[in-house]
């Protein structure tokens, strides 16, 4: 939902050359990772290193079925993880939706309005 879609960090590698069309259509602001500065992205590189226990560097993607990649992602998301208090990455963000749900159903005024 766009109250979801606060930012991100593009790396600078050449699948960010028409980032500029993804802002656009998503209304995010954007920011660049400097070069070797991988802690700029950590929640990525976190990812990546747990995509990569699955799926080692250089495995070509060809002989893998969209199931396959679905069960990978879906064991990854339903990993509990210290940093979001023991909680799986799918329940945080199910919280994070509930809310964002809750906030567009029931709108509270910033300010207060008086005559």
């Amino acid at each position: 939902p766009p109250a979801a879609r606060v930012d991100r960090t593009w790396d600078n590698g050449t699948e960010a050359s028409l980032h500029v069309l993804v802002d656009e259509a998503l209304g995010m602001l954007t920011y660049f990772a400097d070069p070797y500065s991988s802690w700029q992205r950590g929640s990525n590189e976190n990812r990546n290193g747990r995509i990569r226990r699955y799926l080692p560097k250089g495995t070509g993607f060809e002989d893998l079925a969209q199931e396959d990649l679905d069960a990978i992602v879906g064991e990854i998301n339903d990993t509990p993880m210290k940093l979001l208090g023991y909680k799986t990455p799918n329940e945080v963000w199910d919280e994070e939706m509930a809310k964002l749900q809750s906030k567009q159903a029931d709108p509270k005024p910033a300010v207060a309005l008086t005559s």
